[in-house]
């Protein structure tokens, strides 16, 4: 890892979304490295396997893949950001409360405490009985799918995706549909992230599609309504789905994390372009 120069004294660790692969983060990982700064993108337990691998871990099992990361991660760097998508960006804020001391900062893109997006079937929300489904031993091996637009408004992004998501290799693009079993425990993560925003110290910078297809933007808006005793700034897309860190603003999150970042460093802030 760098161990010169302001920018790379700042760490980021990025965390992908549920059945997501580091993959996702590349993009924004390339950027933010571009101008110097450390960054170390984690993968989650279960993930980048089959959906077996997946049903068998817990939302505690994805959390304390963060919390491993940034206890290596944070003795090369003076400062950590953690920056996560969809449900990764719970796993930041989870970590966030959890390790005060060793978080400066949340980027949270895409928030997902619920599935709520105007794609999202209305036989969801019966999702409240998943529970008692696992308590019965049913449905361990069910699956919703996921369905177009997939999270990305480019459509020739999105057909290469989709494409990449049904080869079989879930580690290029991920699983393409949430274990039944895996959505218990997103929605218990989601449920431990609400009950600790009140612990929040670190600044957050929340970013948000206005048209996201799987999670409504007041799920964005929540994190500042919740986080009591942080600072709160909410951004909001125009021209992307849910997918923010590939989809057509993908430059606009670059640049927005990019400031962010370089304000916790102590950095001053210069125009970023990004040609990916």
């Amino acid at each position: 890892m760098p161990g010169f120069g302001a920018a790379a004294r700042t760490g980021v660790l990025l965390v992908h979304g549920l059945t997501g692969t580091p993959a996702e983060m590349r993009l924004l990982a390339k950027g933010l490295n571009r101008e110097g700064f450390t960054v170390y993108a984690v993968q989650l337990a279960g993930h980048c396997g089959s959906m077996q691998d997946l049903v068998q871990t817990r939302w505690t099992d994805w959390l304390a893949s963060v919390q491993s990361a940034l206890l290596r991660f944070a003795p090369h760097v003076d400062r950590v950001v953690v920056g996560g998508l969809s449900m990764g960006a719970l796993l930041s804020l989870a970590v966030a409360t959890s390790h005060p001391r060793q978080v400066a900062g949340v980027a949270a893109l895409s928030t997902t405490f619920r599935y709520d997006g105007w794609s999202i079937p209305s036989y969801t929300k019966l999702a409240f009985l998943l529970p008692l489904f696992r308590l019965l031993g049913i449905g361990r091996h069910r699956v919703f799918m996921e369905a177009p637009p997939y999270g990305i408004k480019d459509e020739a992004l999105r057909a290469r995706v989709v494409a990449q998501m049904h080869s079989g290799d879930s580690a290029a693009a991920g699983l393409p549909g949430n274990p039944w079993w895996s959505i218990i425990e997103l929605r218990r993560l989601s449920a431990h992230v609400r009950s600790h925003l009140r612990d929040l110290r670190a600044p957050c910078l929340a970013i948000h599609a206005k048209e996201d297809d799987i999670s409504h933007r007041s799920n964005a808006e929540d994190i500042a309504t919740g986080a009591l005793h942080a600072k709160v700034e909410v951004v909001l897309l125009d021209n992307c789905y849910h997918m923010i860190t590939i989809d057509r603003e993908r430059r606009t999150v670059i640049a927005k994390v990019h400031d962010f970042v370089a304000r916790i460093g102590g950095i001053p802030v210069s125009k970023v372009t990004h040609g990916q």
